[in-house]
Order: C-alpha cells, then structure tokens, then sequence
C-alpha cells in the first residue's frame, strides 16, 4: 500500500505586463482568449459560482483534469478561484487561487498566489510553481499578441 501523504504550499509570482488591467483581466474571462495561453477550457462559466473544467495530456499518457470553481471576481481588479487537478482517477491536489490586478504605469502587475495541498507525491509544490511561471509568461506572449 502506497503511503498517503499532504504537502501544503503557498507560493506567489508576481508579472507586469505591458497591458492595462482590464486587458489582463479579459484574458482569463474571455474563453477565447484564455484557450491562448492556457489548456483550451471545455466549460468555462465565468462569474462568482461558476466553474472552469479542462481535460488533456500527452497522447498516450495520463489525462489531466482541472476542475475549478470561482468563489470571488471583482472586474479588473481580482479573481479567486478554487480547483482540484487529477491525472486520471488520481486527485493530485486542491488548492485556493487569488489573482490580483493592478495597475503598474501604463501596465498591470500581475500578482498570482496559489495555497496548495499536494496529495501522495503524485505533484510537488515546486513542479506547480514552475508550470505556472510557464502558464504566465504564455500570457505575457499572448497579450503582446492583442
């Protein structure tokens, strides 16, 4: 019997972007824009109840489930959101997701804090922090894009 374990993590990444909060923003509500920089949603519900569901992997690997559920959006300013990822019958973690907008010059500081519990080893907080530091600089690309 494999060990069963939790690692809870907190870890914040903060971006500025040559683009104004409300650009920002739109690109994490806006389906069309988000399937730019992060995995294509097959559901996104955006507003405070709401909830974002994606599938995908490699081909012939694992499946990847990302099951969210916005509890908190303040236009522009602020998205809180909570979610489960599995590799396919596998909950790897849970976590609380604040992304907060805020106006930096002509720009937007981008402030990105996730508190994670990671399950049984099948992910580690460092693995998270650097496929989000990836997830981020894809938005970065993507709004210089626009």
């Amino acid at each position: 019997m494999n060990e069963q374990f939790a690692v809870h993590n907190t870890f914040v990444i903060e971006r500025v972007y040559k683009a104004s909060p409300a650009r920002v923003f739109a690109s994490w509500a806006d389906p069309k824009l988000k399937e730019q920089w992060f995995t294509k949603p097959d559901e996104l519900d955006f507003r405070v109840g709401g909830e974002e569901r994606s599938q995908g992997g490699p081909p012939g690997g694992p499946v990847f489930t990302f099951d969210a559920r916005y509890q908190d959006i303040v236009p522009n300013e602020r998205i809180v959101y909570t979610y489960t990822l599995d590799m396919d019958k596998t909950r790897m973690s849970i976590s609380v997701t604040t992304v907060e907008f805020k106006p930096e010059g002509a720009g937007t500081k981008l402030i990105f804090t996730e508190q994670g519990v990671f399950l049984d080893g099948h992910d580690t907080p460092a693995q998270r922090e650097h496929g989000t530091k990836e997830m981020l600089d894809k938005l970065g690309k993507q709004l210089e894009n626009i």
